[in-house]
C-alpha cells in the first residue's frame, strides 16, 4: 500500500487533532458560560470541528462584528 502519509505524520496528526479540538470546546464551553450562553451546546460543538465553531460563536453568539448605530 502507498501512503500519503508516514507513520510519524499520522502520530503527530493523532496528538495535535484532539488537543486543538479540546481546547477550542474548553475555551468555547468557559467563555458562554461567562456570558450566559448555552454553554452546553457550544462546547459539544466545539468538539466536532475546527474552527466553524468557533468562528460561528465570535460572529453570531457574542456579536463581535456588531455595526455601531452611529454608522447607519
Amino acid at each position: 500500500m502507498n501512503s500519503d502519509l508516514t507513520q510519524t505524520e499520522t502520530v503527530l496528526m493523532l496528538i495535535f487533532v484532539p488537543a486543538i479540538l479540546l481546547s477550542q470546546s474548553i475555551f468555547l464551553f468557559t467563555n458562554a458560560r461567562k456570558h450566559g450562553h448555552n454553554y452546553w451546546l457550544w462546547g459539544i460543538l466545539g468538539l466536532i470541528q475546527a474552527p466553524v465553531p468557533l468562528l460561528v460563536y465570535l460572529i453570531f453568539a457574542r456579536k463581535i462584528l456588531r455595526r455601531d448605530s452611529d454608522e447607519l
